[in-house]
């Protein structure tokens, strides 16, 4: 499939319309401005798209971002045409979006992801190997698109140092669930709810081995049919995440458990990592 799919810069106004009808088919929101994306894109900014048969199925939106005297490519949006969605596009755009990163002198890329969207963290950490320390309380407001839709709209930041050893060369770590000292159980309906506990204390001392943290495999699904569960657990994994965040641990991996009801974020000191 990946062998069909083609990758291009977009540039023009005609390529931005593309990309805006992509943006009602997936998020049934109104789209970005074709005046904005183009000025993006003459201005430091990058947007790709995975073309099939000359149909765009999937695209990538960065900007330009500078702050404390650093400079970076903010990659805002990456969106998959429905019909299309599981073949590996999402990773084929980021790898794209990395190697014309770099060729535009680059080092690092950052973009926001939902911390409770299994799928979005596989491909953000344990493919591409980007790193996570940052929690955003309500990020973007209310937001009423089809995924985001009745919760506050909590994110993780992550980093993409594309040129590191971390992501050329990958820390390899034993995952053990023996690490994670929080606790799940099952709910009358079979959704996955947190223990409740008292979370600091709770947090080893010992900094020798990651600490796991358990996220809903199907989150969206425990949001469509309980929504005070949902709530629970955007509530329970804002206290937890930026507690070890502010401990120094950086998000690493998801360790997907088959026929589980949850994953786990692995974090490690982030001394600990190669850059």
């Amino acid at each position: 499939m990946n062998s069909e799919i083609e990758i291009r810069i977009l540039k023009t106004a005609a390529d931005m319309n593309l990309i805006q009808k992509l943006e009602r088919e997936i998020w049934n929101m109104d789209p970005l401005p074709v005046h904005q994306t183009i000025t993006a894109s003459q201005n430091g900014g990058l947007l790709l798209g995975a073309f099939l048969e000359n149909e765009l199925i999937g695209f990538s939106y960065g900007f330009a971002g500078f702050q404390k005297g650093k400079g970076y490519l903010c990659s805002h949006m990456l969106g998959i045409d429905p019909k299309h969605r599981d073949k590996g596009i999402g990773a084929l755009l980021k790898e794209n979006q990395k190697r014309f990163a770099s060729e535009l002198g680059y080092d690092l890329i950052t973009w926001t992801f939902d911390p409770l969207e299994s799928r979005n963290a596989y491909l953000n950490l344990s493919k591409l190997h980007a790193i996570c320390s940052t929690y955003v309380e309500n990020c973007y407001g209310e937001m009423e698109d089809n995924l985001n839709n009745g919760l506050p709209s909590d994110r993780l930041k992550v980093e993409w140092w594309i040129t590191s050893s971390h992501v050329k060369e990958p820390n390899v770590i034993e995952y053990r669930k023996k690490h994670s000292p929080f606790q799940w159980r099952k709910t009358e309906e079979g959704f996955p709810e947190l223990v409740p506990c008292e979370d600091i204390e709770l947090i080893p001392e010992s900094r020798d081995e990651p600490i796991l943290v358990p996220i809903p495999a199907n989150f969206q699904t425990i949001k469509k049919q309980n929504h005070q569960l949902a709530l629970n657990w955007r509530l329970t994994i804002r206290k937890v995440l930026p507690l070890l965040f502010a401990k120094d641990y950086a998000m690493v991996s998801l360790l997907k458990e088959k026929k589980e009801l949850v994953h786990y974020y692995v974090l490690v000191p982030r001394e600990k990592l190669k850059f």
